[in-house]
């Protein structure tokens, strides 16, 4: 298992240049292999920011995505075609700077015939970012959680490929198992679950929403934890981690809320060896959650926002570290960004310059608890 004290959870800033190119690419103005070498220069450059901050983990940056989980949309054919507003409607939260913004969900959004994989979803991402990080470097990958997209499946427009949503989400999950088996043929060894959807179950309309579907949310909660257990387990021998939020769009956010309600499921029930949690400010609640993650598993916490410019201290990262080692022991937590930089291509109203300090002071601090 993977037990380093530094991690990243995923995205970094698309540069200006690769935002271009793909507007470019979509309008038909650039070929698909001068947009690759666009994006092969944008990891790069993700590659060099991590090992320089030092951190122990580094990812691609999720350059090659629209969204942190749109390769599944453009790697599987029966999603249709939708657009960067299918990954991002909701109430999304913001403080006086950015403000708040309300997306709508797409009217046609649904999956409309049986899924099929045109490609892997993430293979060309962790090739690539093997040959380039360096030896001090864990690659990682970052997959969705397959009931993530519980969304797309619509009880009307959906009835014919799908009648229920068990069914469909039984095929996302199979997708995301043979995903996990050849990302480990290929040498991953440490992999990521991302399920911000957890967390929304937080609030009242999130919670009516999947009950509408179906059943309590709490039973929702522990299929949907079946399923990311069939997706771990394909991998065995490969480090898992599992990342919760409460949503991260252009700064914003959509829920607030303790782990209270869902950490016992969660912590307990996930195989995952690495919880990665948003702590970076009040809305994620205390610290006492902690003690209900097992013995086996790490908590990294997420103290370090990317929502803000704001430059965390050593001295204050150290205090929060060490008051949360009041619920579990010290060398089973680590220290991360509470998110990614750019959830999707929107970024949040942050710099490279900010990154970079925040992944930089992530390590010092790391440096003065565990040596």
């Amino acid at each position: 298992m993977i037990n380093a004290h530094t991690d990243v959870v995923g995205s970094l800033l698309r540069p200006p240049e690769l935002l271009q190119a793909r507007d470019d690419r979509a309008a038909g103005r650039l070929g698909a292999a001068a947009f690759k070498r666009m994006e092969d220069a944008a990891v790069d450059e993700a590659v060099a920011l991590q090992e320089a901050a030092g951190v122990a983990v580094g990812t691609d940056g999720e350059m090659r995505r629209l969204s942190f989980q749109s390769q599944m949309v453009e790697a599987v054919e029966g999603f249709g075609d939708p657009d960067l507003d299918a990954f991002l409607w909701g109430d999304w939260h913001g403080d006086e700077t950015v403000g708040n913004w309300r997306r709508e969900r797409p009217a046609g959004l649904a999956v409309t015939e049986p899924l099929r994989r045109r490609r892997f979803l993430s293979v060309e991402e962790f090739v690539y970012l093997r040959a380039r990080v360096g030896p001090a470097t864990v690659p990682k990958v970052t997959l969705p959680s397959p009931s993530l997209f519980a969304g797309f499946w619509d009880p009307q427009r959906s009835a014919g490929a799908y009648p229920t949503l068990e069914a469909f989400l039984a095929d996302v999950t199979d997708l995301l198992r043979a995903e996990v088996a050849e990302l480990a043929r290929l040498g991953a060894d440490y992999l990521q679950l991302d399920a911000p959807h957890y967390p929304l179950l937080l609030d009242p309309d999130t919670r009516a929403f999947y009950e509408a579907r179906g059943g309590r949310w709490q039973d929702w909660l522990a299929r949907g934890i079946e399923l990311d257990n069939a997706v771990i387990d394909a991998a065995p021998g490969v480090t898992f981690g599992f990342h919760l939020c409460r949503g991260n769009q252009g700064s914003r956010w959509l829920v607030a809320g303790d782990y209270d309600p869902i950490a016992d499921p969660i912590f307990q029930g996930i195989n995952a060896h690495r919880l990665l949690l948003e702590y970076d400010d009040e809305r994620s609640g205390s610290f006492a959650p902690l003690r209900r993650v097992p013995a086996d598993k790490m908590a990294v916490l997420g103290l370090v926002t990317t929502k803000s410019p704001r430059l965390e201290t050593p001295e204050w990262l150290e205090g929060q570290v060490r008051e949360a080692a009041g619920h579990i022991d010290l060398e089973r937590l680590a220290l991360s960004p509470q998110c990614g930089f750019a959830t999707s291509v929107v970024g949040n109203r942050v710099t490279q310059a900010d990154e970079r300090r925040k992944l930089a002071v992530i390590r010092e601090t790391a440096d003065r608890i565990w040596g």
